[in-house]
């Protein structure tokens, strides 16, 4: 293991593409209102180590985080999230557009899984894509979701500029030993459904503790390897990955099982799980 280690050292050292942020620490969750000290401080555990953050929100503080990473010097793939509440989407949408328009959206990603949870129609998101488009002229304009979902609905591929694409071998119960081929497949299917577009891998990752999910089994081997093999084949590729997450959020338990609270490269207190 000390070997494994080494290597997801050599690799952070080098500086992964990026890495999904969300600041909560423990007993907070999505609703908790977020300081910016917080955001900073959260902020500077990732900031070594990655050229980009992923958020999800523009609400509760979360549209701070933004301005507060390209002042450490990264880019934010800055979400808006969406979903039956409309009007808390007019909200979210506001205040990422604001963040755009002030420079500190590298990529705005307008919704993430919202075909997947069916709380939204296509044509719903789409028009949410082009307020997108409309409101911040010049920004790159892309959409979260399952890889299969951008091969389900063509005309979302072609209203955005970049396709995002979720990936996990492990939520779709494939053994450990199997994920990097599996991941390559559900990769080529979101690129040729983008059609020339670029494809980001905007989510994947591996739990280290848990109940296992078919035959994928949550365990520090298995973590350590799947982040080791999905970061040398980005780098052989040239493929721009999102790793998920950077912390291990207890909150998650409630939607996806204990597994849900183990998916971070450092854990709660922000310690490196991995390096």
């Amino acid at each position: 293991m000390d070997e494994l280690k080494a290597i997801v050292r050599d690799i952070l050292a080098e500086k992964i593409y990026g890495i999904a942020f969300s600041p909560y620490v423990e007993g907070q969750s999505p609703g908790t209102q977020i300081s910016a000290s917080q955001i900073v401080q959260r902020l500077s555990i990732v900031q070594p180590y990655v050229n980009l953050v992923r958020t999800f929100s523009c609400t509760d503080g979360n549209e701070l985080i933004p301005q507060i990473a390209a002042g450490q010097g990264l880019k934010t793939m800055v979400g808006v999230w969406l979903d039956d509440d409309h009007e808390h989407n007019a909200i979210e949408l506001n205040n990422a557009l604001e963040v755009a328009r002030a420079g500190y959206a590298d990529v705005l990603a307008v919704g993430n899984e919202v075909l997947l949870r069916n709380e939204m129609s296509e044509a719903e998101l789409i028009g949410y894509i082009n307020r997108a488009r409309q409101g911040a002229p010049g920004v790159t304009i892309g959409y979260v979701d399952a890889y299969f979902k951008f091969v389900d609905h063509p005309q979302v591929c072609d209203a955005c500029d970049v396709i995002l694409a979720n990936c996990y071998p492990f939520w779709e119960g494939i053994a450990a030993e199997h994920s990097l081929i599996y991941m390559k497949e559900m990769y080529r299917l979101a690129t040729n459904a983008a059609k020339g577009k670029p494809v980001i891998i905007s989510e994947t990752g591996w739990p280290n503790i848990g109940t296992p999910e078919r035959h994928a089994v949550p365990s520090f081997a298995n973590a350590i390897r799947y982040f080791i093999n999905a970061y040398k084949w980005a780098e052989e590729e040239d493929i721009d990955i999102i790793y998920f997450s950077a912390f291990d959020e207890a909150w998650k338990i409630a939607s996806e099982g204990d597994v849900g609270a183990y998916w971070g490269l450092w854990d709660k207190d922000g310690v490196p799980k991995y390096a």
